[in-house]
C-alpha cells in the first residue's frame, strides 16, 4: 500500500485555517468531501470524534492521526493538514500537533484501515523526515516528501 496513490493532491492543506482539533478535524473531512472522495461527511465527522472522544489520535511527536469508519465511503482515503500553528490535540506526550493526517475509510475495510494507520506511523517513525514535513511550506513538498520516503522505506 502507498500512501501516495491513495492521497488526493486536493486533499491537502498548507496551512489549515483551523485553531482547535474538531476545526480540524472537520476541515480535513470537507477536503475529501470537496474532492468527491466521500458522499456523507456529517457522518464521517460524527464517527472520526466518535473515535477521538474515546481516546486521542495525537500519538506524539508532533502528529495525529484521527481516522474513522462510515458508509459513504468508497475506498480508504486521507486527508492532510498542516496548521498554521501547532494544535493541543491532547497528545500522548502532551505536545501539541504540527501536523495531522486523518484516514477514513468503508465500515467493512477494517484491514485497508489498519495497514494505512501502521503505514502512516512507520513513515513518521524517521525523525529527519518528521523534522523536513514540519518545515514544508506547501501541498506539494508534502506530497513530494510523502513520495519519497515511502520510497526508502520501501527498499528498507
Amino acid at each position: 500500500m502507498n500512501l501516495s496513490e491513495i492521497l488526493n493532491p486536493a486533499c491537502v492543506k498548507v496551512p489549515l485555517a483551523a485553531t482547535d482539533k474538531k476545526a480540524a478535524i472537520d476541515e480535513l473531512v470537507d477536503l475529501l468531501a470537496a474532492a468527491s472522495k466521500i458522499s456523507d461527511p456529517a457522518g464521517l465527522k460524527t464517527a472520526v470524534w466518535a473515535r477521538e472522544s474515546t481516546r486521542t489520535t495525537g500519538i506524539g511527536h508532533a502528529l495525529a492521526i484521527p481516522h474513522g469508519k462510515a458508509s459513504g465511503i468508497p475506498g480508504l482515503c486521507m486527508a492532510v493538514g498542516k496548521p498554521a500553528q501547532p494544535i493541543d490535540f491532547n497528545s500522548i506526550d502532551g505536545k501539541p500537533v504540527r501536523l495531522i493526517v486523518l484516514l477514513a475509510s468503508p465500515i467493512d475495510k477494517t484491514n485497508d484501515h489498519i495497514q494505512a494507520l501502521a503505514k502512516v506511523s512507520r513513515l513518521m517513525a524517521t525523525e529527519d523526515f518528521r523534522n523536513k514535513i514540519y518545515a514544508a511550506t506547501t501541498a506539494d513538498q508534502i506530497l513530494e516528501l510523502l513520495q519519497q520516503q515511502e520510497t526508502v522505506v520501501i527498499k528498507k
